[in-house]
């Protein structure tokens, strides 16, 4: 909005009416002329229409509905514009490429010739052609001669082709098909139950010693960390039980002992259970061998159990 025509919203009503309805005449003027009767209005009528918008606009529009009725009637009239614009025609209609190099090739000087019926028709003959005079005609509107550098498009662009490809075919008199075997739940079973009969052995071991012994002692195979965290795995067992009591002592040993299992009374009287994480890994385990001195291991070393699965034994 410009600045003689700042917002205003105590614009008189009066005065906002009368810039209203001046619009509204406007818009069904141009509004008639965008339909069928388009002929009724030509161009210097449109002129005329815009100018009293403007005039209307730099006078009474003060406010953001006038506002908005003045870019519709813009709108409008661009449209009717656009479309008169579509409907004009320059000579007899389309540019004629034939016509035109005719017409070039006639004033560089193109031979004529007469055939039998008399009619003259121009042959283009590159060697008699004057084409100083259509340079000077063009060096009048451009001095720069265009280069074929700086055309783009189709000319810069490099059609690629795409390599066919054949994968080479697999030898089927080398090719061993071999069918994969069907397992089933009976195929996949344990060669004895591993776990309860490990327990069983840590639990006789502990009650034949005598007092405390130190955990890593204990459950420490120095030859074999596989079996070393399944002594753990076994261990926890008889803790969760209550059969075996593990204790820190105050210079931060853990010790372990057998002990007799409590029963539903012990409970009831204020004994809980614990639960803790140990972590043992390898930089653990042998730490400990060394800090503890362990050559041989506590609980006798197990063969490595095995699986069958099919009618093939894993170890």
């Amino acid at each position: 909005m410009p600045a003689d025509a700042p917002y205003d919203p105590d614009q008189d009503a009066e005065q906002r009416r009368v810039v209203r309805k001046g619009y509204r005449n406007l818009v069904k003027t141009v509004q008639g002329a965008s339909s069928h009767h388009s002929h009724d209005l030509n161009a210097e009528d449109l002129t005329k229409q815009i100018q009293q918008a403007d005039k209307l606009f730099s006078t009474g529009v003060k406010g953001p509905q006038e506002a908005t009725l003045d870019s519709a009637f813009l709108l409008m009239s661009s449209n009717v514009a656009a479309q008169k614009a579509r409907q004009m025609k320059s000579a007899t209609g389309a540019f004629d490429i034939d016509d035109f190099v005719a017409r070039l090739s006639a004033f560089m000087g193109a031979m004529k010739d007469v055939d039998e019926d008399g009619d003259e028709e121009a042959y283009v003959d590159d060697n008699f052609l004057e084409w100083d005079r259509i340079g000077r005609k063009a060096l009048a509107k451009s001095r720069r001669v265009p280069a074929l550098g700086f055309m783009y498009g189709p000319l810069s662009i490099e059609v690629k082709q795409r390599k066919a490809t054949q994968r080479p075919k697999a030898d089927k008199e080398k090719v061993k098909e071999t069918k994969p075997q069907e397992l089933h739940e009976e195929d996949i079973a344990r060669s004895e139950n591993e776990t309860t009969k490990n327990v069983a052995t840590l639990e006789t071991i502990l009650s034949e010693q005598e007092g405390y012994i130190n955990l890593f002692k204990f459950v420490i195979n120095p030859h074999d960390f596989a079996q070393s965290v399944e002594n753990i795995f076994y261990l926890s067992f008889l803790i969760r039980d209550g059969k075996v009591a593990m204790e820190t002592q105050e210079n931060g040993e853990v010790m372990i002992y057998s002990c007799q299992q409590p029963d539903d009374k012990d409970y009831l009287e204020g004994l809980k259970k614990r639960q803790l994480v140990l972590e043992f890994d390898v930089a653990t385990w042998k730490r400990a061998k060394e800090v503890f001195k362990i050559t041989e291991s506590m609980i006798p070393p197990r063969e490595k159990s095995k699986m069958r699965i099919g009618k093939q034994w894993y170890g």
